[in-house]
């Protein structure tokens, strides 16, 4: 199934499952309790049975979305991977990865499709990334590969936007700050749960800026799988619902071509995965009176 938050006529953050024509139930007025998407995930497998229930059933609650949001707004935690594409490492000039190398984003980077993704006054080399999102549906630590697969609800398109700049060449090289400028973690459409995707590791992976494909490629291509990555983590972080994972991108980044390409005013990435739907994001100039994405609940 297809999972979605999305903004309601009350302007209320409201959870709910896309049907075939484009609408959606929504499960926070059909579900008791009026639960978040969080909520929901927080009662796997119990509460996908309800869901399934209510849409073979047809008796939930109609309703044409105002706007989708991310679907996860608010994640526990974003955990990233860097360079777990060999031909991503390879056109990056970066020695292969003995082992994930990980890092994180700030809360207030995520926004949802079509959403501005705003290019800060402090950075001149905003590069694009699409990336396979893991969206952990059952708590876990030490979490051993074999069993990592079932700990996973379901996955997501991602835009991993990056500040090269900032990334690469200020001192010590600031992953984190680089990577973690407001907006820049677009996710969505929609959180599309493992019964509908049953290989991650066998999923294309576009993204198009303008139009133009810029990125094409394969989950096959991993240095490090999905369920390498889940197994890595938890022996530091206990994983739980609603937690998300970037898991690398695939060759084509702006920063490695031939003159270099980075995002300006006006430009559209386009971001799709076998299976997950298309993430689009317009991109717009920022100030330096921007005060944070506009949709996301209050923390």
């Amino acid at each position: 199934m297809k999972l979605v938050t999305f903004l309601s006529d009350t302007n209320e953050f409201h959870a709910g499952a896309q049907i075939p024509d484009d609408g959606v139930v929504d499960l926070t007025a059909s579900l008791p309790g009026s639960p978040s998407l969080i909520d929901i995930l927080r009662d796997v497998p119990r509460s996908l049975d309800r869901v399934a229930e209510i849409l073979e059933k047809g008796n939930g609650v109609l309703t044409r979305p105002r706007k989708l949001l991310a679907p996860i707004p608010v994640p526990g935690k974003i955990l990233c991977i860097g360079l777990n594409y060999r031909d991503h490492a390879e056109e990056t000039g970066a020695p292969i990865p003995s082992e994930p190398i990980v890092f994180s984003k700030f809360g207030t980077t995520i926004i949802g499709p079509d959403e501005p993704i705003i290019l800060p006054p402090d950075s001149t080399k905003v590069d694009y990334e699409a990336e396979l999102v893991v969206v952990i549906g059952e708590k876990g630590r030490y979490i051993p590969k074999e069993r990592a697969l079932e700990h996973v609800v379901g996955y997501m398109v991602g835009h991993d936007v990056s500040a090269r700049d900032w990334q690469i060449e200020k001192p010590g090289k600031q992953w984190l700050l680089g990577k973690s400028f407001d907006t820049f973690a677009p996710t969505g459409p929609y959180l599309v749960t493992t019964e509908e995707i049953t290989d991650p590791q066998n999923l294309g992976v576009t993204l198009k800026l303008n139009g133009q494909v810029m990125q094409s490629g394969s989950t096959n291509k991993m240095i490090f799988s999905v369920a390498e990555l889940i197994a890595h983590v938890s022996r530091v972080v206990t994983l739980e619902p609603g937690d998300i994972l970037f898991t690398g991108t695939p060759p084509g980044v702006g920063v490695a071509r031939t003159p270099p390409v980075f995002l300006k005013d006006g430009d559209i990435c386009e971001i799709e995965i076998d299976g997950l739907g298309v993430l689009r994001n317009p991109c717009k100039a920022g100030t330096s009176d921007y005060r944070g994405p506009s949709t996301q609940p209050i923390r």
